[in-house]
């Protein structure tokens, strides 16, 4: 998921990272404007990327023989891709790569809400691009029989830890919650000076730390409705929970975070 919202407008995350230290170089001349297009590829690649590097990693290279990564490189793959685009990219879109990041961040007053729509969009295509390559390739290995789970999201039978619909929703909807109320307060004016990028990451590396033995961890719908095409069955009937839980989470907390914390006027 995430997580840099483009200083265009004067608005969201972007500015805040400046202030706390952190630079970004311009993509645009000073008078100029980044056109939506250009802000759509960018969420539309780095949502590819996350879904390519952080689900690769549960696919490919999770029980390796002998050099398996296990659930802690997983989780830091996650947290690597954001960090990775986020810094590449976060100057153009805001690098949210996350419906529900979006989501939050427009309830906090941090993004247009006329962009939402089309951010999502984006975001839907870059996930499914990035399923879809990694697809080509876990299917190409010698002696494959089926696909597994394909790190799609899932609940009951398909949790990792066999957990039921509501301990997955619960976990859904707080971890994205939480994983708001971190980017938000990371790149407040208050924050400590340059350590942002880095509790962001963090924070995402944990809460699949957390979240993987319940559902394979979501917090993003995007992430969740890629793997979930090429699963079919289970996985599409089982998706929805993965785009309401995390967008409601990210919604009220992103909500909330502007109403207590927030000092500066959005709009």
């Amino acid at each position: 998921m995430p997580l840099f919202l483009c200083d265009e407008c004067g608005h969201g995350i972007a500015p805040l990272l400046s202030q706390a230290g952190v630079s970004f170089r311009r993509t645009r001349k000073a008078t100029g404007k980044i056109m939506l297009g250009k802000k759509l590829t960018a969420e539309a690649f780095g949502t590819f990327w996350l879904v390519f590097g952080g689900c690769g990693s549960a696919v490919l290279s999770a029980t390796f023989p002998n050099v398996g990564i296990g659930l802690l490189g997983v989780s830091l793959a996650f947290g690597l891709t954001v960090l990775t685009m986020a810094t590449a990219l976060g100057g153009i879109s805001g690098g949210h790569f996350n419906p529900a990041v979006s989501c939050g961040l427009a309830a906090a007053g941090r993004m247009p809400v006329k962009d939402l729509l089309p951010y999502i969009v984006a975001q839907v295509v870059g996930g499914v691009l990035g399923a879809l390559v990694l697809y080509a390739i876990a299917t190409n290995k010698q002696g494959f029989k089926e696909l597994g789970d394909f790190a799609s999201n899932g609940y009951g039978d398909h949790s990792p830890g066999k957990f039921n619909m509501g301990a997955a929703f619960i976990a859904e909807f707080v971890l994205t919650g939480a994983f708001l109320v971190i980017i938000l307060g990371s790149t407040s004016e208050h924050a400590p000076k340059g350590l942002a990028p880095v509790s962001i990451g963090l924070g995402l590396t944990l809460i699949h730390l957390v979240g993987i033995p319940v559902t394979n961890l979501s917090v993003n719908p995007a992430r969740s409705t890629g793997p979930a095409i090429f699963v079919g069955g289970w996985a599409l009937e089982q998706l929805w929970l993965f785009w309401v839980a995390p967008i409601l989470g990210a919604v009220i907390l992103g909500g909330l975070y502007r109403v207590l914390f927030d000092e500066k006027k959005t709009t």
